[in-house]
């Protein structure tokens, strides 16, 4: 079995990046349970909807964790001491990209 942390098997690497980037104690992101409503499990940060194969991959490595709940019953999920490496290794990986390269990204993933 591979291993989470594969870069291979990061979905859509550039929007997983900037998901963790902007991840931080002060804006965590939220889980909203969707059983009751009809619709499925979504997953916002900063009031902007996450897609799910990012958040699940981030939630099966273990690189965010459930901190908790709000007021109005969303889980609030933080990042783990693996997740900030994640982020980290992400940010020195992106920053030694070429331009081409980095395009090749975000467009390909």
């Amino acid at each position: 079995m591979k291993s989470p942390h594969e870069t291979a098997d990061i979905p859509a690497r550039y929007e997983t990046l900037t998901v963790l980037r902007y991840m931080s104690p002060s804006e965590p992101m939220l889980m909203l349970p969707g059983e009751e409503d009809g619709y499925g499990t979504r997953w916002t940060l900063g009031g902007q909807q996450v897609q799910p194969a990012i958040a699940q991959y981030l939630m099966r490595g273990d690189f965010i964790v459930n901190t908790g709940r709000t007021e109005f019953g969303a889980h609030i999920l933080t990042l783990t001491l693996a997740g900030h490496q994640l982020r980290d290794n992400g940010i020195r990986w992106w920053s030694g990209l070429s331009p081409y390269a980095k395009l090749k990204v975000i467009l390909f993933g």
